[in-house]
Order: structure tokens, then C-alpha cells, then sequence
């Protein structure tokens, strides 16, 4: 007669891995059956796998996946998470006991851990757990709303100009330009700049916006399509430019061609506290799905 599952076997659980492969066998039905609140965790594990684990830095990137009650590891995944070191936490969205059973878990693994980015509720919820579990500090950061394209509708009239697909000659550029954005929005970039831009060169993932003269003017981004969708980002135009639609119109160019490669959802972050780009991008045709913050921790 086959035995009874111990009591601990019943219990929901995390399991925690450095590898990749493993870590997606297990979790990517869970991601792709919600790829919208997911788009972190699917583009970043993306990126990882098609650039290498060292990509967003030296350390090893952490993974796992939150399975249910008598499940097993591999069945009933309810939550997961990737971290890649020096950077926040990236968590899909969980129960509080999840999070908090997270927190417990991971307090004993790497108790410096930096932040937590996640949805609102569940960054709230791991962010109290782990201020109990280490006597960290929380402090909330940026505050983000994420956009799924509805209809797109161009602003009109355009910018004079054209959009165009950015090349190798324009590296220099563009590294300086990510270098810029993250300046501009006081957050530290997951990429080296020009790493960050040979990984966009490589699959076409960066449009620019030319005056007539055909002078770069703005430049928007989009990840590699996974699960269907692909995630417009960043949107750039430097300071001396901005005002007059130019990274509007890259972010209806990029939109467009996502869509007519056959992207299923395109979506977007915006900071909620820049009113002029939310602003815009409802103009556009982007309408909200969810809030998330960011938190960072200190010791």
C-alpha cells in the first residue's frame, strides 16, 4: 500500500534553482497563461536565455516557482519569481502568504537582497515581510502603471519626419541615449548600455524617429515577442527635443510594427507620476491593466 504524503508534503512551497531551463520546464505555463502581468519575468528570462546568464550582471541569477498544496514541485504553480543580482526582485503576482513564505525562504539565502519590484499589492506584501524577516527598511520607489495597446491611433498631425529601424551605425547613440533615459528617470540601468544595444540591434528592437533632415530626434524599444506579446520600452527623446511629438510618434511606429509581425498584446510601463506620458499614451491608444511599484530595501 502506497504511504500516505508526509504533512510537509502538503504544505504550498517554493523551490528555488539557478538553472534556467529547469526553472522554465516548471514555470512557463504559469507565465504564459497571464503574459500581461508577467511581461517582467518573460522578457527578462528571455533575454537571459538568448544573451547568457551574465547579462544583467556577474552574479547568478535565482529563480522560483511557488507550487501549490500537495502539488509537487512541478504541478499546480501558483507564483515565480527571477532575480538577477544586482538588481530588485522581479515577482509575478501573489497571494500574501506566498510572499510572505517567499520572504522567510528567501532571508536565509541572500538577506542583502536590493528590492522587490512586483504588482502593487504583492510588492507591498513581500516588502512588509521581508522588513520582519531582516529588520530592513522598505522604502517605495518608482510607481508604474502597465498599458496594453487597444486600438492604435495615431496623433494627428504627425511630426514632420519618418521612423526607421535603428542599425550598427547608430550604437554610439543609442548606448548613450539608454545611458541618458536611465539618468533621466534616476534609476540604475539592468544593462550595460552598449550591451543593451547590441541585444536590441540584434533582432531589429529599436526604431528611431528622424526630422526630414534625417537627424535622430527620439527612439523607442521593444523586447523580443514571447508568450505573444512584445513590451514597448524604453521611450526616449532627449531634453532639447522634447515637446514636439517625436517620441510619440516612434512609440505609434514601434506599436505598429509590433503589431503587424503578429504580436498578439503590446504593452508598456509608464511611471505614474510623469502625467505627460500617461497622458499620451491613452492618447495613442494604450489603456491600463495594473499598478506596480518598486521597492528598495536598506540595512
Amino acid at each position: 500500500m502506497p504511504s500516505e504524503p508526509h504533512p510537509s508534503d502538503q504544505r504550498p512551497s517554493w523551490q528555488l534553482t539557478t538553472d534556467l531551463d529547469g526553472f522554465l520546464a516548471r514555470a512557463e505555463e504559469f507565465l504564459h497563461s497571464a503574459p500581461a502581468p508577467h511581461t517582467a519575468l518573460l522578457s527578462v528570462t528571455d533575454t537571459l536565455r538568448v544573451r547568457g546568464l551574465q547579462v544583467y550582471g556577474k552574479g547568478a541569477p535565482l529563480f522560483g516557482t511557488y507550487a501549490g498544496a500537495g502539488a509537487g514541485a512541478d504541478g499546480d504553480i501558483r507564483g515565480a519569481f527571477v532575480w538577477t543580482p544586482p538588481h530588485r526582485l522581479a515577482l509575478s503576482p501573489l497571494a500574501p502568504e506566498a510572499a510572505a513564505a517567499l520572504a522567510r525562504q528567501l532571508a536565509d539565502v541572500s538577506p542583502d537582497l536590493p528590492g522587490v519590484a512586483a504588482e502593487a499589492a504583492t510588492g507591498e506584501a513581500f516588502a512588509r515581510a521581508w522588513e520582519k524577516q531582516t529588520g530592513a527598511t522598505a522604502s517605495a520607489g518608482t510607481h508604474q502603471r502597465l498599458y496594453r495597446l487597444g486600438t492604435l491611433t495615431p496623433p494627428e498631425p504627425a511630426p514632420p519626419g519618418r521612423a526607421r529601424v535603428a542599425t550598427g551605425a547608430d550604437r554610439e547613440l543609442l548606448s548613450r541615449w539608454h545611458r541618458e533615459f536611465g539618468e533621466a528617470i534616476g534609476e540604475r540601468s539592468a544593462m550595460d548600455p552598449g550591451a543593451w544595444t547590441d541585444s536590441r540591434l540584434a533582432y531589429g528592437g529599436i526604431t528611431l524617429w528622424e526630422t526630414p533632415d534625417g537627424t535622430p530626434a527620439a527612439m523607442a524599444g521593444v523586447t523580443r515577442r514571447t508568450a505573444g506579446q512584445v513590451r514597448v520600452a524604453p521611450v526616449y527623446t532627449p531634453a532639447a527635443l522634447r515637446g514636439r511629438g517625436y517620441g510619440g510618434a516612434a512609440t505609434v511606429a514601434v506599436s505598429r510594427a509590433a503589431l503587424d509581425a503578429g504580436a498578439s498584446d503590446v504593452l508598456l510601463f509608464t511611471d505614474l507620476d510623469n502625467p505627460t506620458s500617461n497622458g499620451l499614451y491613452q492618447r495613442i491608444g494604450y489603456r491600463p491593466v495594473r499598478d506596480f511599484t518598486q521597492y528598495d530595501f536598506t540595512y
